[in-house]
């Protein structure tokens, strides 16, 4: 158990307080859809068309989406223009990760008569989820789907004191005004107990999976952390460097933090230089995007380099001349230019990895929505057919729990390799997110597409996934919807995808283990193996 270390009377002292916070009126809560979304998406039998329907209730809520869904904060090449179509393609999970975003981000927004600055705590709160994000999509193998709303709620523990406890949040922060003393030993010496504790317990409390909570406990601290999730481990090592980023950003001595930055973020997650680079480049950009798109007003930020050169200019004010000034600011110039050119040519490179799924090694969710929108106009323009096939890996969820995560990552690699080499050299294979894929079979009509779907299911099904330790028993379902250019003209990517993951959700209610044909007249064409 995570709290087995801590003596019997603190652990009594963290249980009072948190029966006291549970039971205040003045306890931050989820607005309804939110809530029932946690509660559904945590089903494995909830398809898009149930996310969307949900999500759909809300008008105002179903514009926010919609609206970041059209932003470069996605970049998708075509308009998003429904509820359905958003949630087909960013997924699930980033779905359930905007709106809890949104949900966040309109509770108790008034702080008048109270020292808690609650307007800049939300634009910390949202520039450190942004930084988390960057950070975490450099990451091979990581899933950065979550880490928007665990990087927006690392800091819950403060609104909840803020809001339950006003007066003693104030001496809490008079303390830290007036002393060297942290911000969290200072939370501990009044309530016996930091944020990180509370917005652990209430993040538990709203109902949501370890992935979201465990990282706003060890945000500060990501090496305490002994657990066996690897997602975890990596999302609280996001954003404890997404608050080195801020400080960066907002702190009077922005040279320390870059540097501890640039070390922390290749010791924790093993970034290249690169990487690095590009977050601390892109970072006030990115916060740009955000701010309007979540409907924030924040002062804007300056570049990092800038930052990190006022502040050298200011050193070098102390003891230098003009002239010497001046030869510095030069020399810092060419450096920049140099430093440019450099992120230029690396920049190529990273572009070419951005279509990669790390883990797996076959393209991402990105690539395929581009792809599939040039292969649905080849099929119009030569009317060739065009079939879809979404495969789901069948009871991944407790084959994770069983095996664990690092299994789980090699099968999911394991997976792709078999799919690969099953596959033609012209179709495309894409990890459509979680363990989903999906397939774009070109030029190929309903017969073939079933045998092409029926060799991938049999394929795995006899292929031995041994690792060092073990051998582990792999199935999947698959869904498989065709495109007639001469009979269906209307018919879009959306509808297509919709389709493959209605006669995915068939195969799988029949038993798994199966290929399933969307059909509009005839449910669903099952193969049993």
């Amino acid at each position: 158990m995570i709290y087995s270390v801590i003596k019997d009377k603190s652990a009594e002292k963290h249980a009072a307080l948190l029966r006291t916070v549970l039971a205040s009126e003045d306890l931050p809560t989820l607005p309804t859809v939110a809530y029932k979304l946690v509660i559904l998406t945590a089903k494995e039998e909830t398809t898009l068309a149930d996310v969307a329907e949900l999500i759909s209730q809300d008008i105002a809520l179903s514009i926010k989406i919609l609206k970041v869904a059209n932003s470069a904060f996605y970049s998708f090449p075509q308009q998003i223009g429904s509820i359905q179509q958003a949630v087909s393609m960013l997924g699930t999970n980033a779905v359930q990760s905007l709106v809890l975003s949104f949900s966040f981000l309109t509770i108790n927004k008034s702080g008048d008569g109270n020292q808690f600055d609650f307007d800049k705590f939300w634009e910390r709160s949202l520039t450190s989820a942004v930084a988390s994000k960057m950070i975490l999509e450099r990451v091979p193998g990581a899933n950065a789907e979550e880490i928007l709303i665990s990087g927006l709620l690392q800091n819950l523990g403060e609104l909840i004191l803020a809001c339950a406890f006003p007066a003693q949040v104030e001496s809490v922060l008079k303390t830290v005004e007036e002393t060297s003393i942290d911000s969290r030993d200072a939370e501990i010496a009044v309530f016996g107990a930091d944020h990180c504790f509370l917005g652990y317990e209430v993040a538990r409390n709203w109902s949501f999976p370890e992935s979201i909570s465990l990282p706003i406990l060890y945000h500060h601290e990501p090496k305490s952390y002994k657990g066996t999730d690897k997602q975890v481990a990596m999302s609280s090592k996001a954003i404890y460097l997404s608050g080195l980023l801020l400080k960066i950003l907002y702190s009077d001595n922005p040279e320390g933090y870059h540097r501890d930055f640039t070390i922390d973020a290749k010791a924790l997650l093993g970034l290249e230089s690169a990487d690095i680079e590009e977050i601390l480049q892109k970072s006030h950009i990115e916060l740009g995007h955000a701010a309007k798109n979540f409907g924030l007003k924040i002062e804007k930020t300056k570049p990092v380099q800038e930052i990190l050169q006022e502040a050298n200019i200011r050193l070098s004010l102390l003891n230098l001349n003009y002239e010497q000034m001046n030869a510095e600011l030069i020399d810092a110039k060419v450096s920049l230019e140099n430093l440019t050119l450099e992120l230029q040519e690396k920049n190529v490179i990273l572009k070419q990895l951005a279509d990669i799924d790390g883990l797996t090694q076959v393209y991402n969710n990105r690539f395929f929505q581009a792809a599939m929108d040039k292969e649905l106009s080849r099929s119009v323009r030569h009317k060739y057919n065009l079939s879809l096939v979404l495969i789901d890996i069948d009871h991944f969820k407790k084959f994770n729990d069983t095996y664990g995560h690092l299994v789980g990552d090699f099968v999911l690699a394991e997976f792709s390799k078999i799919l690969t080499g099953s596959l033609r050299d012209y179709d495309t294979l894409a990890r459509y997110g979680g363990e989903e894929f999906i397939v774009i079979l070109p030029e190929t009509g309903v017969d073939e597409a079933l045998r092409v779907s029926d060799r991938l299911r049999n394929a795995v099904e006899t292929s031995s996934f041994r690792d060092s330790r073990d051998k582990y028993k792999v199935t999947a379902s698959f869904g498989v919807s065709c495109f007639f250019p001469e009979k269906v003209q209307k018919l879009g990517k959306t509808d297509l995808i919709r389709r493959a993951d209605e006669a995915l959700y068939d195969a799988k209610n029949m038993g798994r283990n199966r290929v399933a044909l969307y059909a509009p007249k005839k449910k669903g064409w099952f193969k049993k193996q």
